[in-house]
């Protein structure tokens, strides 16, 4: 097991809340459910990928995004998500988020990429762009005053596509686009796990959501995990703070028009954002 230093994007947002924290008035009391609420939030989001598109009937290279082709793996992007809770123990949730990134490197091994052939100490430009949708639906089959704990069953729904871009061949001559690949995946990662939700003062909410599925659907085989764990803090009635960690991890092989292939993509984070509830 390794550890590294915190990003500046994580000291940002850990300062943040301490200055908050500092500043804030006085807390109204809070129940561990919502009838509905709306929340914003800056997400660091570390996306550790490797991919391999395969040509017709030739396999492709193993790739790691941030090691091979020097796609950074940690970013900040904006997230949004609502809950809805209509009925006493049923709860519904949607959240989406959108990030990219781009890099241009010169590789130190041959890579084969959807057919296509980038050879050593080449230069190539690569492009990566995910949009992730979640929805899912909680039922709180225990409920209480101070904590509620339910079944809960998902869906995050990830779309991504990336881009290779040969700039600079391995004589030192302008690529000019003579070798170029792109591919697109749509990769459904269905969750069943469980919720929990427990306010253990007035001020403060702590959550905890987990999920596991295999799938086999649509040309697609994998395995999805799937965790999450927060604090929210609430200085006003209906408005406050929140602060959690996520992380997802699919491992999938594929086999359709527009991608064949394997992809292993773990998707980890800090969120910090403002929740607006009743």
């Amino acid at each position: 097991m390794s550890f590294s230093l915190p990003s500046r994007n994580s000291l940002f947002i850990l300062g943040l809340l301490t200055l908050v924290l500092a500043f804030a008035p006085c807390a109204h009391a809070v129940e561990p459910l919502d009838t509905f609420s709306v929340r914003v939030s800056g997400y660091v989001t570390s996306f550790d990928t490797e991919i391999r598109a395969d040509g017709e009937g030739r396999r492709g290279t193993d790739i790691d995004l941030h090691r091979d082709l020097g796609l950074g793996d940690d970013n900040l992007v904006a997230n949004v998500g609502l809950t809805w809770r209509p009925w006493e123990k049923h709860e519904f949730a949607l959240s989406y988020y959108t990030q990219s990134a781009d890099a241009t490197r010169q590789i130190n091994r041959d890579i084969e990429f959807d057919g296509t052939l980038y050879e050593a100490s080449s230069t190539i430009r690569t492009d990566v762009d995910i949009d992730a949708y979640e929805a899912s639906y909680t039922w709180w089959a225990a409920s209480r005053d101070q904590w509620a704990l339910g079944p809960r069953v998902g869906l995050v729904w990830y779309r991504m596509e990336l881009g290779i871009k040969l700039d600079v061949d391995v004589g030192g001559n302008q690529g000019g686009g003579a070798a170029s690949s792109r591919v697109s995946a749509d990769v459904p990662a269905p969750m069943i796990g469980a919720g929990w939700r427990w306010t253990p003062s007035d001020d403060w909410r702590l959550s905890a959501d987990v999920g596991y599925f295999t799938v086999s659907v649509d040309d697609i085989d994998g395995d999805i995990y799937f965790g999450r764990a927060g604090v929210e803090w609430f200085p006003w009635e209906r408005t406050g703070f929140t602060l959690d960690y996520t992380y997802t991890r699919i491992e999938a092989d594929a086999d359709k028009d527009s991608f064949s292939g394997n992809v292993d993509f773990k998707d980890a984070g800090l969120r910090l954002g403002f929740v607006y509830r009743f």
